[in-house]
């Protein structure tokens, strides 16, 4: 036992030598804490020879305070923070915008209106959420930010070639795919509908590659992602106003930006026109005037006097390109739509499932569907000089390459339709919201709607 004491000390002077090795900072921090508790340890050097049990756990109580304070020293402390404590730590996950200055260019400045308003908002709503929302927001506003950059270039420069265009909107196309795939990583996440309607009206970015109209684009990502905002608003509207604010904010923010597209780039991005490569010239296109005169009359052979038709009359007595008809031949007559000639074929009205079959009839006023189902079809066919009664309510009605022909009928589902027909009538008795289709229709449809 005593011997295990010798050694317990031995171990407590190791750690207090170690301590006074230290930096005079670490000397001042470890003498400040030895300060509070030189008591406790006089008494448990007083103790040591009456109990050896006694004096054993004095010892290993101060062997961790030794170690504790140890522990608390900036020398000895891991400079590096576990994963965990990243995660579990308040730091702000979304980097705030930075502190943008005013220029003379109005395109760049009303870009950073966008971006110190809506944009800074959305972020701090996203940060005051948190979770995978805070996360999402991070690189919607890296995307803001690479887009503030490209427009910044284009008020620098002339506009590029289609290649080096790609290659400059890279960064931006790049982050939407990023918050895109974002969402699909984290379908069982709690705030889909959020990040779903962040990655539906996040292309609303990819205006500047957009002309001549790229802010009705705008307009319509940002009403693409507003399916997944009004989710958001059902299912939060009685739990967290928060995120009621953040829905508004944000297709507040893609209003705004369309705004701006809307008044600075109305046809499509605006470039200065100063500095950069100047886009090649069209293939074979001369730079000036006179050499484009040159260029298209070089090909051409030179008319003579010779050529002349005002000196030469008898140069227009040649062959006539084209030789007139007559007048008095007749002309070739055209066909006659609609049913013609009917074949010689017996009439048919029948039902075949859900369609009535009317066709070949000829001069019968007396066809009459009845007992049709709502989802019937009636289809009339080469009919001529007849009439037709659907009675009841059905889906539509076809008549096909029928001439002088009516139908009436009460109620219809679909719509009506005349498909390469002549001299029709048609009548509706009941209440119905008529469609009516036309297809090579030769003549005027006769209608009488009673109730529409």
């Amino acid at each position: 036992m005593e011997r295990g004491n010798k050694d317990m000390r031995s171990l407590i002077k190791l750690f207090e030598k170690r301590e006074k090795n230290s930096t005079e900072s670490v000397e001042d921090a470890v003498n400040n804490v030895l300060i509070q508790t030189p008591e406790k340890e006089n008494g448990i050097e007083a103790s040591e020879a009456e109990n050896p049990a006694a004096d054993l756990e004095a010892l290993i109580e101060r062997l961790e305070r030794v170690t504790s304070r140890l522990e608390r020293l900036p020398c000895f402390s891991d400079p590096i923070p576990s994963p965990k404590s990243q995660v579990a730590s308040p730091v702000c996950l979304v980097t705030p915008p930075q502190v943008l200055i005013p220029t003379d260019n109005m395109s760049i400045n009303g870009y950073q209106d966008i971006l110190q308003g809506p944009l800074r908002t959305y972020l701090e709503l996203s940060q005051k959420i948190g979770g995978d929302v805070a996360t999402h927001a991070k690189l919607v506003n890296e995307a803001f930010q690479a887009q503030y950059g490209y427009i910044q270039l284009a008020a620098s420069r002339s506009k590029p070639s289609q290649g080096e265009e790609m290659q400059l909107l890279s960064p931006t196309s790049e982050k939407i795919s990023a918050i895109q795939q974002f969402r699909e990583k984290n379908r069982v996440s709690t705030y889909f509908n959020h990040l779903s309607a962040i990655s539906e009206s996040i292309p609303a970015l990819g205006w500047v590659a957009i002309s001549p109209t790229p802010a009705p684009y705008v307009k319509e990502m940002n009403d693409a992602g507003q399916f997944y905002t009004n989710r958001v608003l059902k299912d939060w509207k009685e739990k967290d106003k928060t995120h009621i604010e953040w829905c508004r904010t944000w297709v507040q923010l893609l209003s705004d930006l369309q705004a701006y597209v809307k008044q600075y780039h109305t046809t499509g991005l605006v470039w200065s026109g100063k500095g950069g490569a100047p886009p090649p010239p069209p293939p074979g296109g001369p730079a000036t005037a006179p050499d484009a005169r040159e260029g298209i009359t070089s090909n051409l052979r030179k008319v003579t006097s010779e050529m002349q038709t005002h000196k030469n009359p008898q140069l227009r007595e040649g062959p006539a390109p084209f030789k007139a008809a007559p007048r008095g031949a007749p002309a070739k007559p055209l066909p006659t739509p609609g049913a013609g000639a009917l074949p010689d074929k017996p009439p048919i009205f029948a039902r075949d499932g859900k369609k009535w079959l009317i066709e070949y009839q000829k001069g019968n006023s007396n066809l009459v569907v009845e007992n049709a189902d709502m989802n019937n079809m009636v289809y009339m066919f080469r009919c001529r000089d007849s009439a037709l009664t659907v009675r009841g309510k059905v889906n539509g009605v076809i008549l096909d390459s029928c001439t002088k022909c009516a139908v009436v009928f009460d109620n219809l589902v679909s719509s009506i339709e005349f498909v390469n027909c002549q001299s029709v009538q048609m009548q509706v008795c009941g209440m119905t919201a008529l469609q009516l289709n036309t297809r090579h229709l030769f003549s005027n449809v006769s209608t009488k709607l009673d109730k529409i």
